[in-house]
C-alpha cells in the first residue's frame, strides 16, 4: 500500500502539472491570437481613418481651388462691368460735349453776324457825325493812347526806381516770392473708402453676431460706421476720424483672422490695437520731427502731426505731403535769404488741422491756428498756418514761402489722384446746384470749388430772403455733393440804374 502511494502519487503529480501546463499553453495560445486579431482589427481602422483623411484633404483643397477660381472669376467679372461702366459714361459724356461745343459753335457764328453788322452800322454813323474816316480815326485814338501811355509809364517808372533804392532788397524778395507764387498752381482730387475683405460670406454673420450685438459693440468700441451690404466678402468702414477708422480697420481684421468673435473678445481686441495705433501715431510724429532736424516739439504737437499718417487728401498722404512742404519751404526760404528754419516749422505744421479731434464747423487752417497756439508756437508760426489758403493775411515772408510751398506739393505730378473731368464735373455740379433755386440768376465756384458766389435777381430775391437763400443752398450742398473742407457761400445783390446824358 505504502508502495502503491509512493508510487501512484507522483505519476498523479506530473498528470496534474502536465495539464495545468496544458491548460496554460491554451490559455496563452488564445491570448496571442486575441491580441494578433485587435492589432488586426486597429491596423485596419487606422487605414480606414488615414483614408478618410486623406479623402477629406483632397476635398478641402478642391474646395479651396474651387473657391478660389470663383472669386477670380467674380473679380473679372466686376472688372469687366466697371471698365464698360466707365466707357459707356465717357462715351455718353463725350456726345453731350460734342452737342454742346456744336450749338455753341451755332451760336458763336450768329453772335459773330450780328456783332459784324452792328460794326458796320456804328461804323458808318460815327464816320457822318465826326466828318473823319475809319483810318483817320483810328489814327487819332492811337496817337492819344501812345502818348497818355508814355506818360504814365515815364511817372510810374521814376515812382519805381524811388521806391526801389529806399527798398531794395525787400521789393527784390517780395518780387521773387511773387513770381514763384503766380507760378504754383494747385490741384484737387477725389477721396476713397475703406474696406475690409473677408474670407467667405459667412463671415459677415459672425460679425454681426446674435441680434447685433457684435457689429454693435465694434462700432461703440471704436466710433465707426461698419456697412454690410451684398458686396461679396467684404464690409466697408465709414468714419471721419482716420485714426478711428484704421483702429476699426486692424481691430475687425485680427478678430477675422482669430475666428473667436464676441463682445469681450471684440473690447480686448480695440484696447489692443488702440493702443498701438497712439504708439505708431506718436512714432511717426517724432520720425518727421527727426527727419526735417525740427526740434522743441511738445507731446501733443507730435501726437497732433503724428494723426497726419493716418490722414488722406485727394489721395495724397497728408504728413508725407506736410515733410515735403517743409522741405521746399526750407529750399526756397534759403534761397532768398528768409528764415528758413522758420519756414520749415510752419509748413510742416501747416496741415496739423486735419488731423484734429473736433467736430467744429471751422476749416482746416483755423482748427491748425488754435492747435498752433495752443501747443506754443510763434505768432509767425500761428499766421503762416492760418493763411496759408488765404484764409487770413499773409504778415510775414515765410507765411508766402509756405503758401508757394505747399502749391507746389499739391501740383507736382503724381502727387494726387485727380482728372480734368472730375474736377470740372464737381465744380459743374455746384454751380448747378446753386442756380436750380429760384431767384438765382448765375453762380461760379472758385478757388478749385472752395467759394461758391452766387448772383441773385433783385428783383425776385430782397435783401431780408437772401440770407434765408444762402442758408438753403448750403444745406443742399451739404446733403447732396461730397467735398472736402469747406465751402464758403457768398450772395451778391445789386441794383444797376442806367441812364444817359445826351
Amino acid at each position: 500500500m505504502d508502495l502503491l502511494w509512493f508510487i501512484g502519487f507522483p505519476a498523479a503529480g506530473i498528470v496534474l502539472g502536465w495539464t495545468i501546463r496544458w491548460l496554460y499553453a491554451r490559455f496563452q495560445l488564445s491570448a496571442s491570437e486575441q491580441k494578433a486579431e485587435r492589432i488586426k482589427q486597429d491596423a485596419v481602422k487606422e487605414a480606414e481613418a488615414q483614408k478618410k483623411g486623406i479623402l477629406l484633404e483632397a476635398k478641402d483643397q478642391l474646395i479651396r481651388e474651387r473657391n478660389q477660381q470663383e472669386r477670380e472669376n467674380r473679380e473679372r467679372r466686376s472688372e469687366l462691368q466697371r471698365q464698360e461702366r466707365r466707357l459707356l459714361f465717357k462715351e455718353e459724356t463725350l456726345d453731350k460735349r460734342v452737342a454742346e461745343l456744336a450749338a455753341r459753335e451755332q451760336d458763336a457764328e450768329k453772335r459773330e453776324a450780328a456783332l459784324v453788322n452792328e460794326e458796320e452800322r456804328y461804323r458808318k454813323e460815327l464816320e457822318r457825325i465826326s466828318g473823319l474816316t475809319a483810318e483817320e480815326a483810328k489814327a487819332l485814338i492811337i496817337q492819344n493812347l501812345e502818348n497818355d501811355a508814355r506818360r504814365d509809364a515815364a511817372g510810374l517808372l521814376k515812382k519805381l526806381e524811388q521806391e526801389a533804392q529806399l527798398t531794395a532788397e525787400k521789393k527784390a524778395r517780395d518780387i521773387l516770392v511773387t513770381s514763384i507764387q503766380r507760378i504754383a498752381a494747385e490741384t484737387t482730387g477725389d477721396i476713397t473708402v475703406t474696406s475690409v475683405s473677408l474670407p467667405s460670406d459667412e463671415m459677415k454673420g459672425r460679425i454681426i453676431g446674435r441680434e447685433g450685438r457684435n457689429i454693435r459693440t465694434l462700432e461703440t468700441l471704436t466710433g465707426v460706421d461698419i456697412i454690410i451690404d451684398d458686396t461679396p466678402e467684404a464690409v466697408v468702414i465709414s468714419c471721419f476720424d482716420p485714426v478711428r477708422k484704421e483702429i476699426a480697420k486692424l481691430a475687425l481684421e485680427r478678430l477675422i483672422t482669430d475666428g473667436r468673435i464676441h463682445p469681450a473678445r471684440i473690447e480686448e481686441v480695440v484696447q489692443k490695437v488702440t493702443r498701438e495705433v497712439q504708439q505708431r501715431v506718436y512714432d511717426e510724429g517724432e520720425k518727421a520731427l527727426f527727419d526735417l532736424g525740427i526740434h522743441n516739439m511738445p507731446p501733443d504737437g507730435i501726437r497732433a502731426l503724428g494723426r497726419l499718417y493716418y490722414r488722406t487728401s485727394y489721395g495724397q498722404n497728408v504728413l508725407n505731403h506736410s515733410r515735403e512742404v517743409a522741405i521746399i519751404a526750407g529750399t526756397l526760404a534759403a534761397e532768398i535769404g528768409a528764415n528758413r528754419e522758420l519756414a520749415k516749422r510752419a509748413a510742416l505744421l501747416h496741415d496739423i488741422g486735419k488731423g484734429a479731434e473736433t467736430d467744429s464747423d471751422q476749416n482746416h487752417a483755423e482748427v491748425g491756428m488754435e492747435m498752433a497756439r495752443k501747443i506754443g508756437e510763434s505768432p509767425a508760426v500761428i499766421n503762416a498756418v492760418g493763411a496759408h489758403h488765404n484764409d487770413i493775411e499773409a504778415t510775414t515772408l515765410e507765411a508766402v514761402i509756405v503758401q508757394i510751398a505747399d502749391a507746389i506739393s499739391a501740383a507736382r505730378p503724381g502727387a494726387r489722384r485727380d482728372t480734368v473731368d472730375n474736377y470740372v464735373k464737381r465744380i459743374e455740379n455746384l454751380e448747378k446746384l446753386a442756380e436750380s433755386f429760384q431767384g438765382v440768376d448765375k453762380a461760379y465756384a472758385i478757388q478749385a470749388g472752395r467759394e461758391l458766389r452766387v448772383l441773385v435777381n433783385n428783383e425776385k430775391i430782397s435783401d431780408q430772403n437772401v440770407k434765408f437763400l444762402a442758408q438753403k443752398i448750403a444745406k443742399q450742398i451739404e446733403s447732396d455733393l461730397r467735398y472736402p473742407g469747406r465751402i464758403k457761400i457768398t450772395m451778391i445783390r445789386e441794383t444797376r440804374i442806367v441812364e444817359y446824358a445826351r
